[in-house]
Protein backbone atom coordinates (compact mmCIF):
# COMPACT_ATOMS: atom_id res chain seq x y z
CA UNK A 1 0.00 0.00 0.00
CA UNK A 2 1.34 3.23 -1.12
CA UNK A 3 0.33 7.06 -1.56
CA UNK A 4 -1.28 6.18 -5.25
CA UNK A 5 -3.19 3.20 -3.70
CA UNK A 6 -4.57 5.11 -0.91
CA UNK A 7 -5.80 8.06 -3.30
CA UNK A 8 -7.01 5.57 -5.52
CA UNK A 9 -9.52 4.38 -2.42
CA UNK A 10 -10.15 7.38 -1.40
CA UNK A 11 -10.96 9.02 -4.58
CA UNK A 12 -8.86 12.09 -4.36
CA UNK A 13 -5.53 13.40 -5.82
CA UNK A 14 -2.17 12.41 -4.81
CA UNK A 15 -1.21 15.64 -3.89
CA UNK A 16 -4.94 15.56 -1.50
CA UNK A 17 -3.19 12.64 0.43
CA UNK A 18 0.15 14.37 0.77
CA UNK A 19 -1.63 17.59 1.92
CA UNK A 20 -3.21 15.36 5.00
CA UNK A 21 -0.10 13.39 5.60
CA UNK A 22 2.06 16.65 6.14
CA UNK A 23 -0.56 18.34 7.95
CA UNK A 24 -1.78 21.08 6.08
CA UNK A 25 -4.49 22.92 6.24
CA UNK A 26 -6.12 23.35 2.75
CA UNK A 27 -7.96 20.20 3.18
CA UNK A 28 -11.69 20.13 3.94
CA UNK A 29 -12.45 18.16 7.36
CA UNK A 30 -15.01 15.79 5.27
CA UNK A 31 -11.85 15.36 2.82
CA UNK A 32 -9.41 14.30 5.38
CA UNK A 33 -11.83 12.31 7.26
CA UNK A 34 -12.52 9.99 4.13
CA UNK A 35 -8.56 9.75 3.80
CA UNK A 36 -7.50 9.03 7.15
CA UNK A 37 -10.22 6.60 7.18
CA UNK A 38 -8.35 4.39 4.65
CA UNK A 39 -5.05 5.52 6.13
CA UNK A 40 -6.50 3.70 9.83
CA UNK A 41 -7.57 0.55 7.44
CA UNK A 42 -4.37 0.02 6.09
CA UNK A 43 -2.32 1.06 8.84
CA UNK A 44 -0.46 3.47 6.32
CA UNK A 45 2.80 4.64 7.71
CA UNK A 46 4.50 6.90 5.21
CA UNK A 47 7.87 6.76 4.19
CA UNK A 48 10.65 9.09 6.40
CA UNK A 49 12.49 9.59 3.21
CA UNK A 50 9.94 9.91 0.51
CA UNK A 51 7.79 12.70 2.66
CA UNK A 52 11.34 14.52 3.33
CA UNK A 53 11.83 14.15 -0.67
CA UNK A 54 7.87 16.63 -0.33
CA UNK A 55 8.22 19.01 1.93
CA UNK A 56 12.22 19.65 1.74
CA UNK A 57 12.68 18.08 5.22
CA UNK A 58 13.79 15.41 7.16
CA UNK A 59 12.89 16.74 10.32
CA UNK A 60 15.92 15.30 11.03
CA UNK A 61 18.65 16.91 13.25
CA UNK A 62 21.93 15.94 15.13
CA UNK A 63 23.78 16.95 17.92
CA UNK A 64 27.53 16.89 18.15
CA UNK A 65 29.81 16.86 21.86
CA UNK A 66 32.76 16.01 22.70
CA UNK A 67 32.82 13.83 26.07
CA UNK A 68 28.63 12.64 27.00
CA UNK A 69 29.99 11.45 30.37
CA UNK A 70 31.18 15.69 31.23
CA UNK A 71 28.37 17.51 32.77
CA UNK A 72 27.99 20.36 30.65
CA UNK A 73 27.77 18.36 27.56
CA UNK A 74 25.19 15.86 28.85
CA UNK A 75 22.99 18.14 30.30
CA UNK A 76 22.82 20.63 27.28
CA UNK A 77 22.74 17.61 25.02
CA UNK A 78 19.70 16.38 27.02
CA UNK A 79 18.25 19.68 27.04
CA UNK A 80 18.45 19.89 23.28
CA UNK A 81 17.06 16.18 22.07
CA UNK A 82 14.58 16.75 24.36
CA UNK A 83 13.37 20.32 22.86
CA UNK A 84 14.32 19.18 19.05
CA UNK A 85 12.09 15.61 20.29
CA UNK A 86 8.94 17.86 21.34
CA UNK A 87 9.12 19.90 18.10
CA UNK A 88 8.59 16.58 15.98
CA UNK A 89 12.17 16.14 15.28
CA UNK A 90 14.26 12.92 14.92
CA UNK A 91 17.40 13.72 17.05
CA UNK A 92 20.98 12.29 15.99
CA UNK A 93 23.34 12.50 19.46
CA UNK A 94 27.14 12.30 18.27
CA UNK A 95 29.78 11.69 20.60
CA UNK A 96 33.02 12.61 18.88
CA UNK A 97 35.88 12.24 21.98
CA UNK A 98 37.16 15.63 20.29
CA UNK A 99 38.63 13.60 17.40
CA UNK A 100 39.22 15.08 14.72
CA UNK A 101 38.88 12.12 12.63
CA UNK A 102 35.44 11.13 14.48
CA UNK A 103 34.63 14.73 13.65
CA UNK A 104 35.04 13.97 9.89
CA UNK A 105 33.02 10.88 10.00
CA UNK A 106 30.42 11.72 11.51
CA UNK A 107 30.32 14.78 9.60
CA UNK A 108 30.02 12.90 6.34
CA UNK A 109 27.42 10.28 7.58
CA UNK A 110 24.97 13.66 8.18
CA UNK A 111 25.35 15.30 5.30
CA UNK A 112 24.95 11.94 3.13
CA UNK A 113 21.42 11.78 5.63
CA UNK A 114 20.88 15.07 5.01
CA UNK A 115 19.89 16.62 8.23
CA UNK A 116 18.15 19.74 8.90
CA UNK A 117 20.96 20.83 11.01
CA UNK A 118 23.65 20.71 13.18
CA UNK A 119 24.04 21.83 17.03
CA UNK A 120 27.47 21.72 17.90
CA UNK A 121 28.03 21.59 22.06
CA UNK A 122 31.80 23.02 23.09
CA UNK A 123 34.09 25.44 22.33
CA UNK A 124 36.58 22.78 20.90
CA UNK A 125 34.67 22.63 17.50
CA UNK A 126 36.05 26.21 17.39
CA UNK A 127 39.27 24.21 16.16
CA UNK A 128 37.82 21.46 14.13
CA UNK A 129 35.60 23.24 12.29
CA UNK A 130 38.30 24.75 10.84
CA UNK A 131 39.50 21.27 9.56
CA UNK A 132 38.94 21.43 5.72
CA UNK A 133 36.87 18.12 5.17
CA UNK A 134 34.36 19.19 8.32
CA UNK A 135 34.27 23.16 7.18
CA UNK A 136 32.90 21.93 3.16
CA UNK A 137 30.74 19.75 5.38
CA UNK A 138 29.26 21.93 7.70
CA UNK A 139 28.72 24.61 4.88
CA UNK A 140 25.93 22.89 3.64
CA UNK A 141 23.80 22.39 6.45
CA UNK A 142 22.94 25.30 9.00
CA UNK A 143 25.11 25.38 12.46
CA UNK A 144 24.55 26.23 15.87
CA UNK A 145 27.48 25.93 18.17
CA UNK A 146 26.71 26.01 21.79
CA UNK A 147 29.26 27.88 23.99
CA UNK A 148 32.01 28.19 20.63
CA UNK A 149 32.45 29.92 17.03
CA UNK A 150 32.61 29.33 13.83
CA UNK A 151 33.69 31.48 11.13
CA UNK A 152 31.16 30.22 8.54
CA UNK A 153 28.49 30.82 6.07
CA UNK A 154 25.05 30.10 8.21
CA UNK A 155 26.81 29.20 10.88
CA UNK A 156 25.57 30.91 14.39
CA UNK A 157 26.75 31.01 18.20
CA UNK A 158 25.24 30.72 21.40
CA UNK A 159 27.96 32.55 23.72
CA UNK A 160 28.67 32.51 27.44
CA UNK A 161 30.65 35.03 28.68
CA UNK A 162 33.33 33.24 30.77
CA UNK A 163 35.46 36.55 31.14
CA UNK A 164 32.90 37.74 32.80
CA UNK A 165 32.03 34.50 35.26
CA UNK A 166 35.56 33.96 36.56
CA UNK A 167 35.06 37.78 37.03
CA UNK A 168 32.93 37.21 39.20
CA UNK A 169 34.23 34.13 41.46
CA UNK A 170 37.84 37.05 41.53
CA UNK A 171 35.60 39.62 42.70
CA UNK A 172 33.46 37.56 45.44
CA UNK A 173 36.90 35.93 46.94
CA UNK A 174 38.54 39.54 46.91
CA UNK A 175 35.55 40.76 48.45
CA UNK A 176 36.50 38.32 51.11
CA UNK A 177 39.43 39.69 51.82
CA UNK A 178 41.80 37.41 49.22
CA UNK A 179 44.57 38.45 47.08
CA UNK A 180 46.95 36.05 46.48
CA UNK A 181 44.85 33.31 44.35
CA UNK A 182 45.75 31.00 41.71
CA UNK A 183 44.14 30.24 38.69
CA UNK A 184 43.71 26.22 37.52
CA UNK A 185 43.46 25.49 33.87
CA UNK A 186 42.66 22.12 32.91
CA UNK A 187 41.69 21.74 29.79
CA UNK A 188 42.89 23.06 26.26
CA UNK A 189 39.65 24.78 24.90
CA UNK A 190 38.93 27.73 23.32
CA UNK A 191 35.84 28.38 26.68
CA UNK A 192 39.26 27.39 29.18
CA UNK A 193 41.75 29.65 27.28
CA UNK A 194 38.77 32.54 27.96
CA UNK A 195 38.29 31.70 31.47
CA UNK A 196 42.14 31.82 31.87
CA UNK A 197 41.89 35.74 30.54
CA UNK A 198 39.47 36.52 32.78
CA UNK A 199 40.72 35.57 35.55
CA UNK A 200 44.37 37.18 34.04
CA UNK A 201 41.88 40.79 33.62
CA UNK A 202 40.18 40.49 37.14
CA UNK A 203 43.76 40.19 38.69
CA UNK A 204 45.14 42.97 37.02
CA UNK A 205 41.57 45.43 37.68
CA UNK A 206 42.93 44.26 41.76
CA UNK A 207 46.39 45.63 40.95
CA UNK A 208 47.81 42.58 41.65
CA UNK A 209 50.80 41.33 39.71
CA UNK A 210 52.48 38.94 37.66
CA UNK A 211 48.93 37.11 37.19
CA UNK A 212 50.23 34.77 34.30
CA UNK A 213 52.30 32.98 36.69
CA UNK A 214 49.28 32.46 38.70
CA UNK A 215 48.34 30.12 36.40
CA UNK A 216 48.63 26.30 37.15
CA UNK A 217 48.13 23.84 34.31
CA UNK A 218 47.18 20.34 35.28
CA UNK A 219 44.43 17.65 34.00
CA UNK A 220 40.71 17.54 33.63
CA UNK A 221 38.73 16.44 37.10
CA UNK A 222 39.18 14.86 40.12
CA UNK A 223 42.97 13.56 39.55
CA UNK A 224 43.91 17.13 37.87
CA UNK A 225 42.38 18.68 41.01
CA UNK A 226 44.39 16.46 43.39
CA UNK A 227 47.51 16.43 41.38
CA UNK A 228 46.72 20.57 41.11
CA UNK A 229 46.40 20.79 45.23
CA UNK A 230 50.08 18.86 45.72
CA UNK A 231 51.71 21.03 43.64
CA UNK A 232 49.84 24.18 45.47
CA UNK A 233 50.80 22.92 48.47
CA UNK A 234 54.64 22.97 48.81
CA UNK A 235 54.35 26.33 46.88
CA UNK A 236 57.01 28.69 48.78
CA UNK A 237 53.74 31.44 49.68
CA UNK A 238 50.48 29.17 49.41
CA UNK A 239 47.56 31.24 47.63
CA UNK A 240 44.89 32.28 49.85
CA UNK A 241 42.18 31.40 47.45
CA UNK A 242 42.01 28.73 43.97
CA UNK A 243 39.99 29.60 41.07
CA UNK A 244 38.82 27.00 39.04
CA UNK A 245 37.37 26.54 35.40
CA UNK A 246 35.50 23.29 35.86
CA UNK A 247 33.11 22.08 39.03
CA UNK A 248 34.61 18.43 38.85
CA UNK A 249 38.70 19.89 39.41
CA UNK A 250 37.24 21.96 41.66
CA UNK A 251 36.33 19.04 44.04
CA UNK A 252 39.16 17.47 43.07
CA UNK A 253 41.04 20.22 44.60
CA UNK A 254 39.36 20.54 48.14
CA UNK A 255 39.58 16.66 48.42
CA UNK A 256 43.51 16.73 47.95
CA UNK A 257 43.41 19.84 50.59
CA UNK A 258 41.21 18.27 53.11
CA UNK A 259 43.51 15.30 53.10
CA UNK A 260 46.45 16.95 54.16
CA UNK A 261 44.79 18.53 57.28
CA UNK A 262 43.41 21.93 55.76
CA UNK A 263 39.98 23.63 55.95
CA UNK A 264 38.14 24.73 53.21
CA UNK A 265 37.22 27.67 53.14
CA UNK A 266 39.05 28.72 56.23
CA UNK A 267 42.42 28.02 55.54
CA UNK A 268 42.24 27.93 51.40
CA UNK A 269 39.41 29.04 49.32
CA UNK A 270 38.22 27.56 46.19
CA UNK A 271 35.56 28.10 43.14
CA UNK A 272 34.27 26.34 40.84
CA UNK A 273 32.67 26.75 37.07
CA UNK A 274 29.24 24.94 35.52
CA UNK A 275 27.03 24.93 38.62
CA UNK A 276 26.86 21.27 38.17
CA UNK A 277 25.87 18.51 40.48
CA UNK A 278 29.27 17.66 41.68
CA UNK A 279 29.39 21.71 43.23
CA UNK A 280 26.20 20.34 45.77
CA UNK A 281 27.31 16.62 46.16
CA UNK A 282 31.02 17.86 47.69
CA UNK A 283 31.45 18.64 51.45
CA UNK A 284 31.57 21.77 51.52
CA UNK A 285 29.72 22.94 48.81
CA UNK A 286 31.08 23.93 46.20
CA UNK A 287 30.90 28.37 45.21
CA UNK A 288 30.41 27.78 41.72
CA UNK A 289 29.80 29.83 38.53
CA UNK A 290 26.26 29.05 36.64
CA UNK A 291 27.12 29.54 32.99
CA UNK A 292 23.41 28.69 32.21
CA UNK A 293 23.46 25.52 30.25
CA UNK A 294 20.05 24.83 30.14
CA UNK A 295 18.91 28.10 28.86
CA UNK A 296 22.07 28.24 26.26
CA UNK A 297 20.81 24.82 25.13
CA UNK A 298 17.11 26.37 24.62
CA UNK A 299 18.53 29.22 22.68
CA UNK A 300 20.52 27.18 20.41
CA UNK A 301 17.11 25.03 19.65
CA UNK A 302 15.56 28.06 18.61
CA UNK A 303 17.98 29.48 16.48
CA UNK A 304 18.55 26.42 14.98
CA UNK A 305 14.75 26.13 13.90
CA UNK A 306 14.79 29.54 12.88
CA UNK A 307 17.69 28.65 10.15
CA UNK A 308 16.17 25.64 9.05
CA UNK A 309 12.36 26.99 8.98
CA UNK A 310 14.41 30.42 7.22
CA UNK A 311 11.15 32.31 8.53
CA UNK A 312 12.60 34.16 11.42
CA UNK A 313 15.29 36.76 12.17
CA UNK A 314 18.18 35.05 13.64
CA UNK A 315 21.42 36.19 15.01
CA UNK A 316 24.11 34.73 17.12
CA UNK A 317 23.82 36.00 21.13
CA UNK A 318 25.61 35.82 24.69
CA UNK A 319 24.51 34.86 27.70
CA UNK A 320 25.69 36.14 31.32
CA UNK A 321 26.53 33.46 33.80
CA UNK A 322 25.64 34.26 37.16
CA UNK A 323 27.82 33.77 40.80
CA UNK A 324 26.25 30.99 43.26
CA UNK A 325 27.79 31.26 46.79
CA UNK A 326 28.20 28.40 49.02
CA UNK A 327 30.45 27.06 51.69
CA UNK A 328 33.68 27.09 49.98
CA UNK A 329 34.38 30.32 50.05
Amino acid sequence: MNIYDIAEEAGVSISTVSRVLNNKTNVTPATREKIQAVLDKYQYTPNAIARGLVVKSMKTVAILTVDMRAPYYARTAYTIERAFSRHGYNVIICNTGGELEETRRYMHSLAQRQVDGVVLVGSVFNKLGKDTEVETELKHMPVVIANGELMLPNSYSILVDDVLGIGLAVEHLARKGHRDMVYVKDLDTNSAKIKMKGFIQAMEKLEVRDNKERVLHTGYGLEGGQDAASRILVLSKRPTAVVCGEDLTAVGLMKGFIRTGLSVPRDIAVTGYNNSEYSLICTPELTTVDNKGEMSALFSVQLLESLISGKNAFSSMSIQPELVIRQST
